[in-house]
């Protein structure tokens, strides 16, 4: 990231742009951000889907299309990443890593350097932490393929050279927020928890300005 960059983010209110701006969490984000005074971009496939994003600028366009995101991301100081991809079973799931590589490919090329992206408990290291239910029923049985396409998509941001988050909530829930929320990469002794979606949002703005977990892949959690 420039210095200019990092002063921006820092001193003034960021300009962000949000991708999976359409779900659940996503959302959260940018009523939280708008909230914060942050100027609020989001790129979807259809203005029908982004009701109730008042405030957020919409960009029309395709997570996969780099000419949509380089032009998303014209004038932004921050990406988030709350991109998301239905369960599959029986079939081998590319979409994540794929919108990924063609992500950081586009904020190179309009040298937009900060990237906070979503994943989950499951990918790299944190697999096998879930807790009973998730390790042994939900994950083997409905989530393996995604995150078989997670892990690609940390490994991608991971060697991206931008300036990266990688958060790994628990199990989600939606509940209210302000509750505590533990950040941790330490995982020995840990084994199942959850989290709302609304602290999930709080955590993730929260690194578009902190540097605290920069270059490193928190699992957060109750």
């Amino acid at each position: 990231m420039s210095d200019s960059q990092t002063d921006t983010i820092r001193t003034a209110q960021p300009k962000i742009l949000v991708l999976g701006a359409t779900g659940g969490t996503g959302r959260l984000i940018v009523a939280q951000a708008l909230a914060r005074g942050y100027e609020v971009t989001v790129l979807v496939r259809s203005p029908k889907k982004a009701s109730g994003l008042k405030g957020a600028k919409l960009v029309v366009g395709d997570a996969r299309d780099e000419r949509a995101l380089r032009e998303a991301l014209k004038g932004q100081d921050a990406v988030i990443s709350a991109l998301g991809t239905p369960a599959s079973p029986f079939r081998e799931v590319t979409a994540l890593s794929q919108m990924t590589r063609t992500l950081v490919n586009a904020m190179k090329a309009e040298h937009v350097s900060r990237l906070v992206s979503i994943t989950g408990i499951g990918a790299g290291d944190s697999v096998g932490h879930g807790g009973f239910l998730f390790d042994n029923v939900i994950f083997p049985l409905l989530l393996r393929n995604v995150y078989a396409d997670k892990n690609r998509q940390e490994a991608i941001v991971g060697d991206s050279g931008l300036d990266w988050v990688l958060v790994r909530p628990s199990v989600l829930n939606d509940k209210p927020g302000g509750h505590t929320v533990r950040a941790l990469t330490d995982l020995s002794g840990f084994h199942g928890g959850t989290i709302s979606r609304a602290d999930v949002a709080t955590f993730v703005l929260d690194q578009v300005r902190d540097d605290t977990w920069l270059k490193r892949s928190p699992l957060i959690t109750w």
